[in-house]
């Protein structure tokens, strides 16, 4: 059987919608799930439930869930999501009903007890108007970034977790003309998008002999074959980054991807770094990322936790050949 390491990562779907989750399901934590606003709720070893309602994390008081009941949580929300969790696989990434994502680490691989991190979309998708009415465009205009959309600009949406590249990328999508075919392409579907055209595309893990995956890379393949007026890769961490930027280079605009990286200044870096696990040098990285993306939107919590794009910026090549990221 093959072993993908200590921490081999199950995921799987469940189509069944539910929008009000059961308390049978997720026990002591199903009314901080299914209150409104709520985007994370996360469980950590010492019994603490920290709950993030859109201005960072905060301990939740007077909750608190003991080692063993957290242990028989994290394993009965795998299992929801069609999955095990258990010593021979400790973690597992699941989504649950309409897209609630559920990641489960247990001991020894989290020394001491369970740990869960519950990501909880949106009842519905966000426009640009809920975006800005939220704080999103304080530092860069709404304008500016609509704008971006209108002339199918293919852009990469930057920042750390839970900063709203997801939020933010649906909202622009949504606001792109209603004629164009939208594909999606993601390890575990997040993104919403109010738009008549979407096609969703989702990663499937190996089974437990190891086969049966498909990647990343294999879908921004077989969605280039659907014809798509804008294609999206939900997250780039491998060599999906590849086909990605080989597809935009070859006329196909208004595309989009998301990255984690902590500033703009650091966007090339972290460029590099997936550009060399799909084999490539970092010259040729570079030329084709300038090439491919026109804009660079980095997202940042600002002071009161809330989530706003910080800069607007662009891929640019030094005269020595080397990639930097710049403010617009």
């Amino acid at each position: 059987m093959a072993v993908a390491g200590p921490c081999r990562v199950r995921r799987a779907r469940q189509t069944a919608a539910m929008p009000v989750p059961h308390r049978s399901v997720f026990g002591p934590l199903a009314p901080l799930v299914a209150e409104p606003g709520v985007t994370d709720v996360f469980v950590n070893p010492d019994g603490t439930v920290w709950v993030d309602r859109g201005t960072g994390a905060r301990p939740e008081p007077g909750l608190r869930v003991p080692a063993g009941e957290a242990r028989e949580l994290a394993v009965r929300l795998v299992a929801a999501g069609g999955r095990h969790l258990d010593e021979a696989a400790p973690c597992g990434d699941v989504r649950i009903g309409d897209g609630i994502r559920v990641h489960g680490v247990l001991p020894p691989i989290s020394p001491g007890a369970a740990v869960l991190s519950i990501r909880i979309p949106s009842a519905a998708a966000l426009d640009l108007d809920l975006l800005e009415g939220a704080g999103m465009f304080a530092r860069v205009p709404r304008t500016a970034v609509a704008a971006l959309v209108a002339r199918r600009a293919n852009l990469l949406v930057t920042g750390a977790g839970g900063v709203g590249k997801t939020t933010l990328l649906g909202a622009l999508l949504g606001a792109a003309p209603a004629h164009e075919r939208i594909v999606l392409v993601e390890d575990v579907a997040e993104l919403r998008v109010a738009h008549p055209h979407v096609v969703r595309l989702e990663a499937r893990q190996p089974n437990l002999e190891g086969a049966g995956a498909v990647g990343l890379d294999r879908l921004v393949r077989e969605a280039l074959r659907m014809r798509p007026d804008r294609l999206v890769v939900g997250e780039c961490r491998g060599a999906e980054l590849r086909e990605l930027l080989i597809a935009l280079n070859t006329g196909h605009d208004g595309g989009a991807g998301t990255l984690h990286a902590n500033s703009l200044a650091d966007v090339p870096v972290r460029l590099e770094a997936l550009g060399a696990l799909a084999g490539w040098s970092a010259d040729a990285l570079a030329r084709q990322a300038v090439s491919a993306f026109d804009a660079v939107l980095h997202l940042e919590r600002t002071d009161d936790g809330r989530r706003a794009i910080a800069e607007l910026g662009a891929l640019r090549l030094t005269g020595r050949g080397r990639l930097v990221a710049e403010a617009a």
